[in-house]
C-alpha cells in the first residue's frame, strides 16, 4: 500500500482546507509543516506540500528544501494556494523562482483559496491596502489577473476553495477518487 504524506503550511486556512480535502480523498491525515518530521518523508512514497502563496513565496517550501535529499525516487508535488484566479504565466514564474535547484522537476499545481481581511494580520492588511491604492488607479484592461482579483475581493469575505482544483493533482498521483 502506498504511503502518502500530505504536509501543509497555511496562514489563513485555505491551504489547510485543501490538505484536508486531499487527506479525505487519499485516506491519510494531513500534517502541518510545523509538526512534520524528516522520518515521515523517509517512510513516504508520495509527498504533497500544500502551501499558501504570500508575497510571491510558497509557504512550507523550506521543509522540502531542508529534506530535498530524502525526496529522491519519491513522487513529490507542490499545491500552491492563492487568492488570484489561475494564471499559467504566474504559475510558471512561481515554479521558476521556487522549484529550482534541489527541487527542480517537482510539479506545481494551483488552487484558488480565500480572502478575509477580518482575520489578516495588521501587516498583511496594510500591505494589501497599499497595493490596492496602486491597483485601483489602473484601468481593468491594464491589470494583471492578481490585480483584478484584488479589486474584486477588497472589502469582502470570499472563498474559492473547490475540489475541482485538485483534479490535476489527483491525476498526477494516480489516485483519482472519482
Amino acid at each position: 500500500m502506498e504511503n502518502i504524506l500530505i504536509i501543509y503550511k497555511s496562514k489563513y486556512g485555505a491551504a489547510r482546507e485543501y490538505a484536508q480535502l486531499l487527506g479525505k480523498a487519499l485516506d491519510t491525515a494531513p500534517v502541518s509543516v510545523d509538526q512534520a518530521k524528516s522520518q515521515m518523508v523517509t517512510s513516504a512514497d508520495t509527498i504533497i506540500l500544500c502551501g499558501g502563496i504570500y508575497a510571491s513565496s510558497i509557504a512550507g517550501l523550506s521543509f522540502l528544501k531542508k529534506n530535498a535529499a530524502l525526496l529522491s525516487g519519491k513522487k513529490t508535488a507542490v499545491f500552491a494556494v492563492g487568492a488570484s484566479p489561475y494564471d499559467q504565466k504566474t504559475l510558471e514564474e512561481l515554479k521558476k523562482r521556487h522549484l529550482s535547484g534541489a527541487l527542480e522537476g517537482i510539479p506545481l499545481f494551483y488552487g484558488r483559496g480565500a480572502w478575509n481581511e477580518e482575520i489578516m494580520t495588521v501587516k498583511d492588511k496594510f500591505l494589501c491596502s497599499m497595493l490596492m491604492k496602486v491597483v485601483s488607479k489602473k484601468p481593468a484592461e491594464q491589470c494583471e489577473p492578481w490585480e483584478l482579483a484584488l479589486k474584486e475581493a477588497m472589502g469582502k469575505k470570499c472563498s474559492w476553495v473547490d475540489e475541482k482544483y485538485l483534479e490535476p493533482l489527483y491525476k498526477y498521483i494516480h489516485k483519482d477518487t472519482r
